[in-house]
Protein backbone atom coordinates (compact mmCIF):
# COMPACT_ATOMS: atom_id res chain seq x y z
CA UNK A 1 0.00 0.00 0.00
CA UNK A 2 1.07 3.55 -0.66
CA UNK A 3 2.08 5.84 2.19
CA UNK A 4 3.51 9.38 2.09
CA UNK A 5 7.29 9.38 2.33
CA UNK A 6 9.23 11.88 4.44
CA UNK A 7 8.88 14.69 1.88
CA UNK A 8 5.27 13.82 1.13
CA UNK A 9 4.29 14.12 4.78
CA UNK A 10 5.24 17.82 4.64
CA UNK A 11 2.92 18.49 1.67
CA UNK A 12 -0.54 19.81 2.58
CA UNK A 13 -3.74 18.93 0.72
CA UNK A 14 -5.98 21.90 -0.12
CA UNK A 15 -9.63 20.89 -0.32
CA UNK A 16 -11.55 23.60 -2.19
CA UNK A 17 -9.21 26.42 -1.09
CA UNK A 18 -8.36 29.38 -3.28
CA UNK A 19 -4.67 29.00 -4.13
CA UNK A 20 -4.37 32.11 -6.31
CA UNK A 21 -1.71 33.56 -3.99
CA UNK A 22 0.45 30.44 -4.43
CA UNK A 23 2.95 29.70 -7.19
CA UNK A 24 2.01 26.84 -9.48
CA UNK A 25 4.68 24.15 -9.80
CA UNK A 26 2.76 22.18 -12.44
CA UNK A 27 0.42 19.22 -12.59
CA UNK A 28 0.86 15.68 -11.33
CA UNK A 29 -0.91 12.61 -12.69
CA UNK A 30 -0.84 9.53 -10.49
CA UNK A 31 -2.38 6.10 -10.79
CA UNK A 32 -2.94 2.93 -8.76
CA UNK A 33 -4.74 -0.34 -9.40
CA UNK A 34 -8.47 0.23 -8.95
CA UNK A 35 -9.38 -3.39 -9.63
CA UNK A 36 -7.81 -6.70 -8.69
CA UNK A 37 -9.02 -9.27 -11.17
CA UNK A 38 -12.75 -8.71 -11.46
CA UNK A 39 -13.03 -7.10 -7.99
CA UNK A 40 -13.10 -3.33 -7.54
CA UNK A 41 -10.97 -1.97 -4.71
CA UNK A 42 -12.47 0.24 -2.01
CA UNK A 43 -12.90 3.76 -3.48
CA UNK A 44 -11.73 5.45 -0.27
CA UNK A 45 -8.53 3.39 -0.20
CA UNK A 46 -7.85 4.17 -3.88
CA UNK A 47 -8.37 7.92 -3.25
CA UNK A 48 -6.08 7.80 -0.22
CA UNK A 49 -3.31 6.08 -2.19
CA UNK A 50 -3.64 8.53 -5.11
CA UNK A 51 -3.33 11.44 -2.68
CA UNK A 52 -0.26 9.89 -1.04
CA UNK A 53 1.43 9.39 -4.42
CA UNK A 54 0.65 12.99 -5.40
CA UNK A 55 2.05 14.32 -2.12
CA UNK A 56 5.26 12.33 -2.63
CA UNK A 57 5.64 13.62 -6.20
CA UNK A 58 4.85 17.23 -5.19
CA UNK A 59 7.67 17.16 -2.65
CA UNK A 60 10.16 16.30 -5.41
CA UNK A 61 8.89 19.33 -7.38
CA UNK A 62 9.45 21.78 -4.52
CA UNK A 63 5.73 22.13 -3.84
CA UNK A 64 4.22 22.29 -0.36
CA UNK A 65 0.53 21.99 -1.31
CA UNK A 66 -1.55 19.89 -3.70
CA UNK A 67 -5.12 20.24 -4.89
CA UNK A 68 -7.10 17.77 -6.99
CA UNK A 69 -7.89 18.90 -10.53
CA UNK A 70 -10.49 16.19 -11.14
CA UNK A 71 -12.08 13.15 -9.56
CA UNK A 72 -10.38 9.74 -9.73
CA UNK A 73 -11.27 7.70 -12.81
CA UNK A 74 -10.17 4.09 -13.28
CA UNK A 75 -7.46 4.49 -10.65
CA UNK A 76 -5.99 7.71 -12.10
CA UNK A 77 -6.22 11.31 -10.86
CA UNK A 78 -4.64 14.69 -11.62
CA UNK A 79 -3.46 17.19 -9.00
CA UNK A 80 -2.07 20.71 -9.16
CA UNK A 81 1.17 21.27 -7.22
CA UNK A 82 1.73 24.66 -5.56
CA UNK A 83 4.27 26.52 -3.46
CA UNK A 84 2.29 28.52 -0.88
CA UNK A 85 5.17 29.49 1.43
Amino acid sequence: WVEPDTGGKAVQVAYGKNLSSCTSKGQITVSVKHKVGMYRRNDLKVRDELESLARNEAATMGADTIQSVDEPLNGEQRFGAFDCR
